[in-house]
């Protein structure tokens, strides 16, 4: 019996596997899904080594924020094994000094006063105003999930990620890159500019939807993934 393609799906910071709880549900008929989240490995080159381990021979990427820049390092260490890729609300760009700033800002926010210091500041950040009272307490509870230290790392990791433009442009597997219109965290400029690096890419935009696609914009993004899946050849 023929195996089924595998998805494997790389969560956001400070969110854990119910990121992708929709995308899952609907795609593990056709499909075998595994969702990865971290919270012990300081560095993406350790989280990338634990996927790798994890995961089948070849796959399909699909990573958000975070996961992105996951995907990224896997590109570097072994883009042989990715047959397609998906990067939502993410960059290819390294921090600024004003973001690295406000990574260090929530570092300590979250050493002087535990993750419950830092939950309320996230939806506003991270989320479209419809979508805010819907997904908060989602949200929250994800975080608490990561916790103090799992925060703690994923940001070391944040702050030691290069440019990855140039490993971007090595990519030569159908590749699918999508965003909220108004994500405030990774803009839509970002993306084009990403879309720009793969011949052949696709770039699609949920609206009304801020930085958290997966759940502001469950359905479309699933229809959307769906419909990208069943079109495209892995490589």
């Amino acid at each position: 019996m023929k195996s089924k393609p595998a998805l494997v799906f790389a969560c956001a910071h400070l969110t854990d596997e119910r990121l992708f709880a929709h995308q899952v549900d609907a795609l593990r008929t056709t499909h075998d899904c595994s969702v990865f989240a971290f919270r012990e490995h300081p560095t993406l080159g350790a989280m990338a080594e634990e996927l790798l381990a994890q995961a089948p021979p070849r796959f399909t990427l699909i990573g958000l924020s975070l996961g992105g820049y996951l995907a990224f390092e896997l590109i570097r260490r072994q883009l042989e094994r990715l047959e397609r890729l998906v990067l939502l609300d993410t960059r290819a760009s390294a921090d600024t000094e004003a973001l690295r700033q406000g990574r260090l800002d929530d570092i300590a926010k979250v050493q002087a006063g535990g993750i419950d210091a830092l939950i309320p500041e996230l939806p506003a950040r991270w989320t479209h105003p419809d979508n805010r009272a819907r997904v908060s307490e989602l949200m929250a509870s994800m975080a608490r999930s990561i916790g103090a230290t799992g925060q703690f790392n994923q940001q070391q990791a944040m702050l030691a990620r290069p440019d990855s433009f140039a490993d971007l442009r090595r990519v030569r597997v159908p590749t699918l890159i999508a965003c909220g219109r108004e994500d405030m965290g990774t803009p839509l400029a970002g993306h084009e500019r990403m879309r720009d690096c793969v011949p052949g890419s696709r770039l699609e935009v949920f609206e009304q939807c801020g930085h958290l696609s997966t759940i502001e914009q469950p359905e479309a993004v699933t229809a959307l993934l769906s419909r990208w899946l069943a079109q495209t050849r892995a490589a």
